[in-house]
């Protein structure tokens, strides 16, 4: 790989995180789908441009500048950001890997689909094993499972809440930030791959 084409990658990845950490900070609750507390955005979409554009390794590389960069202003002692970095990545690598493989517009529904799939599955054992735990220091279990249970009474057990809301949540987290990407790729695409 030539220096020129390696600073043009280091040069969008970095720029790609910066976009991200600014869509970290435009997060939004959807109450009637989850409690609002567990908040949409979109900043996982300059990852996967970044995953579509230069490969699954730099998709991955966004993901974690872009959570490095919110863990400055934040106070969840990294927690937040380590379980974004972690569904982030297992998003924009699958995704990454698969249109590699298939460059075609199917193919790049079929790995936007598959890591929004992968991010879902992956929301399940990182918010459970790791997010969750920490939280539960910060807010009581009992005050977490009543905020579940004001959308569906009768939510019995965080895991079965983190299967009937956070999986379906994540998915649709992907499947629109692969929309909005779908939407823009084409016309950033020159400056993408230039």
């Amino acid at each position: 790989m030539t220096t020129q084409k390696k600073t043009h990658k280091i040069t969008i990845t970095a720029m790609m995180a910066a976009v991200g950490v600014l869509l970290q900070f435009l997060e939004f609750p959807l109450p009637f789908l989850v409690p609002p507390f567990v908040k949409m955005d979109f900043s996982e979409l300059p990852a996967l441009l970044a995953s579509f554009s230069l490969g699954p390794v730099y998709g991955v590389a966004v993901c974690l500048l872009k959570n490095c960069v919110k863990l400055l202003t934040t106070y969840s002692g990294g927690i937040g950001e380590l379980g974004n970095f972690l569904m982030g990545a297992a998003y924009t690598y699958v995704a990454g890997v698969v249109y590699r493989r298939i460059k075609t517009r199917k193919g790049a529904l079929l790995a936007s689909g598959l890591g929004s799939v992968a991010m879902a599955v992956a929301s399940v054992p990182i918010n459970y094993y790791i997010t969750y735990p920490f939280y539960t220091k910060l807010m009581p279990l009992d005050a977490i499972m009543e905020a579940y249970a004001s959308i569906r009474p009768g939510a019995d057990g965080l895991l079965e809440c983190l299967l009937l809301f956070n999986m379906p949540f994540t998915l649709l987290k992907g499947i629109l930030v692969a929309a909005v990407c779908f939407l823009i790729y084409k016309s950033l695409s020159p400056l993408l791959h230039r």
